[in-house]
C-alpha cells in the first residue's frame, strides 16, 4: 500500500520530473529545482512500496486562515488508484492540524475537488495575494482555471477517506 509521507531532499529530482511531465501536459505550473528545495517543507509525497514518488501534492499557506492546494501531480502508473484522494486529503489534514479554516484550489479538474467536498467559488473572492504564481502561467490572460474551497472542520479525516476507498464503514 503506497504511503503519504514528507519528502526528503534526496526526492527532489523525482519530484521535479512528474512536476515538468504534468507541466508539458498544461496540468500545472512548473517549478524549479530551487523552488522544490526552497519549499520541501510544504510538500507531501505518495511513497509506494517499491520506492520512488507516485504522486505529490504541496499545502502553501497564505495566511492565518487561508492555504493552497497546489502542484497535484499523480504518475501516469498510479493514476486512478486514490492517490490523489489521499494526497489532497492529506494536505487538508495538515491544515486542520496547523489551525488554519479553509483551503483551496485553483484548478482545470474542477469535479474531482467537488466529490472530495471543495466547492466552487468565484475567483475573485480569493485575496489578491494568491494569484502571484499567476504572472508565470501562459493562461494568464485567459485563465481556464476553477477556484474551489473547502472549510477544514468540514473535511473529513484521512483514515476515514482512506476505509472509504477500500469500501470499509468510517
Amino acid at each position: 500500500m503506497p504511503k503519504i509521507q514528507k519528502p526528503g531532499v534526496a526526492d527532489v529530482p523525482l519530484m521535479k520530473a512528474l512536476l515538468d511531465d504534468a507541466a508539458a501536459r498544461g496540468y500545472v505550473l512548473s517549478r524549479e529545482s530551487h523552488e522544490i528545495y526552497e519549499n520541501l517543507r510544504d510538500f507531501l509525497i505518495c511513497r509506494p512500496p517499491s520506492g520512488g514518488v507516485a504522486g505529490m501534492v504541496a499545502l502553501h499557506i497564505d495566511g492565518a486562515d487561508l492555504a493552497e492546494v497546489r502542484s497535484l501531480v499523480v504518475s501516469t502508473a498510479w493514476r486512478g488508484q486514490g492517490i490523489g484522494v489521499m494526497l489532497v486529503r492529506a494536505a487538508v489534514d495538515e491544515a486542520r492540524e496547523l489551525g488554519i479554516r479553509r483551503v483551496y484550489a485553483l484548478t482545470r479538474i474542477p469535479d474531482f475537488f467537488v466529490k472530495l467536498g471543495f466547492v466552487v467559488i468565484d475567483r475573485m473572492d480569493l485575496p489578491s495575494k494568491v494569484f502571484k504564481d499567476c504572472s508565470r502561467c501562459p493562461m494568464l490572460p485567459q485563465c481556464d482555471e476553477t477556484a474551489l474551497i473547502i472549510e477544514t472542520g468540514l473535511a473529513p479525516k484521512t483514515a476515514a477517506v482512506g476505509k472509504a476507498l477500500k469500501g470499509e464503514t468510517a
